[in-house]
């Protein structure tokens, strides 16, 4: 890859990963409108790495208590807390998990059209604002039972559509659930990490088959670039969460979406 290209979407994933976005939008859309080539698999393991890493540091301490409460409770069957999230999250990943098994060919052929993505971006866009609007903001993560969990991993299935956004559909469903924005973005980063950590592992898997040399200065660079856009990131949007709310993201949306459909029509 070309180095500014590198840096741009190495960056653009990192910080788009998480906010309430999407970071596929933001990665098709360079190809499409600038005629930049297709980043190639290579790229695309480098920053699933990079997020991959930030996640996890970030929140290093909710996932290894987690994992120890879900062990304990298949192994010796002690319910907590820890095993209740970590169930919650098993199930919450399952519907988008089975709908991008069955439905990866008609959503690459069909919804990577900068059109999908302008509609798809303002209309859940405007969704978030919604719930961000009327939600009641007093669940906490604590508060998560299998049936809330289920219902936000049926709208992160949503998120195959490019331009949904993953975190924001997933922070959607949570906040219209009545939880706090705190608890329904961490649910939602902690959510990320199956999918990251499944979508790279294929992505491996299709760079080896391909029989392609790997380029590992770009794979060290973009791993490195994203996982910094990505930790900065989320340690800035939990921060600022409360006071600012899902409104600038829902602006963007807004405008980033209403520019695309201009361009598109």
């Amino acid at each position: 890859m070309d180095w500014l290209h590198l840096i741009i979407l190495s960056l653009v994933q990192g910080i788009t990963e998480f906010l309430p976005i999407s970071s596929s939008a933001h990665l098709i859309l360079p190809s499409q409108v600038l005629g930049w080539p297709d980043q190639g698999q290579a790229f695309d393991v480098a920053v699933h790495v990079g997020t991959l890493l930030a996640v996890l540091i970030c929140f290093r301490h909710e996932v290894i208590a987690t994992t120890r409460g879900w062990l304990a409770h298949v192994f010796r069957q002690q319910v907590s807390a820890e095993s209740r999230l970590g169930w919650a999250i098993i199930i919450g990943t399952l519907p988008a998990a089975i709908a991008g098994l069955l439905l990866e060919d008609y959503i690459e052929e069909y919804t990577r059209s900068m059109l999908v993505i302008a509609v798809t971006t303002i209309v859940f866009g405007l969704v978030l604002w919604y719930a961000d609007a009327t939600g009641r903001r007093v669940a906490e993560m604590e508060q998560l039972t299998w049936k809330s969990a289920l219902i936000i991993g049926f709208a992160q299935a949503l998120a195959l559509i490019p331009g949904t956004s993953r975190s924001g559909i997933t922070m959607t469903a949570a906040l219209l659930l009545g939880f706090t924005r705190q608890a329904a973005a961490r649910f939602s980063f902690l959510l990320s990490i199956p999918l990251i950590l499944a979508a790279g592992g294929l992505k491996t898997v299709e760079l080896v088959k391909s029989g392609e040399a790997a380029p590992w200065n770009d794979i060290f660079i973009g791993t490195a670039l994203s996982f910094v856009a990505a930790f900065l990131c989320i340690k800035l949007f939990l921060k600022a969460l409360d006071a600012l709310g899902m409104l600038p993201f829902v602006v963007y949306r807004l405008l980033l979406g209403v520019t695309l459909l201009f361009i598109a029509l």
